[in-house]
């Protein structure tokens, strides 16, 4: 893919600062913090369980360790996006820390809002930048150069109810195509009584149905946008693609499907009310804990595919530092100690190794612990995780990074009114062709940006 075609798409234009950064931030939020003194390190990040257990943890490891105090400002997904957004493309230097994907990491980049880690990565060899699962690490890496550290990693794979299928004399393939599971789910809906053959996601959002829909998409043989910028939604491919995900989740999903998202599948899957889910590898952690209901009952096999190797998505939550910030040695101290090895170990201690944010270390699939607390999920995790490619996805060469988003900044808003329009046709208020065509629509606009 020609490299400068990609730098001009990345780029968030001079004169549209407001208006991309609205796109960023999908829904305003605000969030308040008590900065202590110039010397402590100000960090905001998306308030998710992991991140709030490394909070309670940091004083009495991290700061007790080094003496750096930390002030953090923990919000909700889309307002922690709209905080960071602000800050760092003004470079208002508040927060020498945030909490960003690998979606906003190449952007972030490009426009000189992320203070390179190279320089860190080389000389701190404690740190073990190559023990950082590759696909991870280059998904936080851009024109060569390091910028964000992960606190976690996950991809995507189909979940099921093994007990159920050898109740009921149905196999699963180790690899299977989307196809057998569409057979599948109808085989195993109604299998027991309320149980549903499969649950995906049909709640609007770029990060909600978009997510799981765009890997079945690519996998078709579909994608959003050429490698040249030609928006490609009213293609066979893709209506194809979306006119399997929609019949398959309106003749056996679960009931209210276009309001149920991650969480709601996950709800799902745990009461028994589903055969099937496929989504985030981060959901076997849940399925698997202490007190399940269906915990050694899941079987957990590779995202399916039709034309393509894989088709796992890849997403990490990630320690980036701004180039602002006028405390760098300081807050590398504080990356390289949450996204380290010892971290690692301190929460497995602590917490059990179950909770432990992986993921991201090809060293925590050698840990005997974390095997013995993960071992139904964890290799078909990490063979998830360094199968996916967001850089080639698909069938064709694509105009820039992304698995299950396109890694430009207006993604954001035309995902999110796409992801509408799907959610629509899946409630039965739309076909997909007129869905498929209104989206067209909305992804030509943003295609004439790039041209």
């Amino acid at each position: 893919m020609p490299h400068q075609r990609r730098r001009r798409g990345l780029r968030v234009r001079a004169g549209a600062g407001g208006a991309a950064m609205a796109l960023l931030a999908g829904c305003a939020g605000a969030g308040g913090t008590s900065f202590g003194g110039g010397d402590a390190l100000n960090v905001l990040m998306v308030n998710n369980p992991q991140m709030v257990e490394l909070q309670k943890l940091t004083a009495e490891h991290f700061t007790e360790e080094t003496g750096i105090e930390v002030n953090f400002t923990v919000l909700p997904e889309n307002d922690v996006r709209d905080k960071i957004s602000q800050d760092f493309s003004n470079q208002a230097g508040q927060y020498d820390i945030a909490t960003i994907s690998n979606f906003e990491v190449p952007f972030f980049a490009e426009n000189g809002w992320l203070h390179p880690l190279d320089e860190y990565t080389r000389t701190d060899t404690a740190f073990e930048q190559d023990d950082i699962l590759k696909p991870v690490a280059r998904s936080l890496t851009y024109d060569g150069t390091v910028y964000a550290e992960p606190f976690y990693g996950e991809s995507s794979f189909l979940m099921y109810r093994k007990d159920v299928f050898a109740e009921h004399g149905l196999t699963m393939p180790a690899r299977p195509t989307w196809q057998q599971v569409a057979d599948l789910a109808a085989e195993a809906d109604g299998a027991e009584k309320g149980m549903k053959g499969i649950c995906l996601r049909g709640l609007p959002g770029w990060g909600e149905v978009i997510a799981p829909l765009t890997t079945v998409v690519n996998t078709m043989g579909g994608t959003w946008f050429t490698e040249d910028w030609q928006a490609r939604l009213d293609s066979p491919e893709f209506k194809k693609a979306t006119e399997f995900y929609v019949d398959l989740v309106r003749k056996h999903g679960q009931s209210g499907a276009a309001q149920s998202g991650y969480a709601e599948c996950l709800n799902n899957m745990t009461q028994g009310k589903t055969a099937m889910w496929y989504d985030a590898t981060a959901g076997a952690g849940s399925l698997e804990a202490a007190g399940s209901p269906v915990k050694g009952r899941i079987g957990y096999v590779p995202a399916p595919v039709e034309r393509t190797d894989s088709s796992g998505w890849l997403y990490t939550w990630a320690w980036g530092m701004q180039k602002a910030s006028k405390k760098p040695d300081k807050a590398w101290k504080f990356i390289s100690w949450a996204s380290g090895k010892g971290y690692e170990q301190l929460v497995g201690e602590q917490s059990g190794w179950a909770n432990v944010p992986a993921g991201k270390r090809a060293s925590t699939y050698d840990r005997p612990e974390y095997l013995t607390a993960a071992g139904a999920f964890a290799k078909v995790t990490e063979k998830a995780i360094a199968g996916a490619d967001p850089d080639d996805p698909g069938t064709q060469p694509r105009p820039t990074a992304g698995i299950q988003f396109v890694g430009i900044p207006e993604f954001t808003d035309l995902g999110t009114k796409v992801s509408q329009e799907i959610s629509a046709a899946i409630a039965g208020r739309r076909s997909v062709a007129k869905a498929l065509e209104i989206s067209q629509s909305l992804a030509e606009k943003v295609a004439k940006e790039y041209q």
